[in-house]
């Protein structure tokens, strides 16, 4: 038998997840879903906006009673050393 040869390295490592708070970070986004029809409030930073745009949409559509928050939030991770 010939000469046996590694053919990869495992190497295990730490690794750390959070949202990214950091100053260039993009900004966490929020929007409305409507659960009966699908249709979606514009994503905005600031929640008043889905929230108006629920209220608009039930008033206009008086039986859509049910809605998904959407929230889009940044995260980061990096490697302990």
């Amino acid at each position: 038998m010939g000469t046996v040869t590694p053919r990869s390295v495992l190497r295990y490592e730490t690794w750390t997840l959070q949202p990214d708070r950091e100053p260039d970070a993009e900004p966490v986004l929020y929007a409305m879903q409507c659960a009966v029809d699908g249709e979606a409030s514009p994503s905005s930073e600031d929640f008043a906006e889905p929230q108006n745009w629920v209220l608009r949409h039930c008033g206009q559509n008086p039986s859509h009673h049910t809605y998904r928050e959407i929230i889009t939030r940044p995260w980061r991770t990096w490697r302990q050393m």
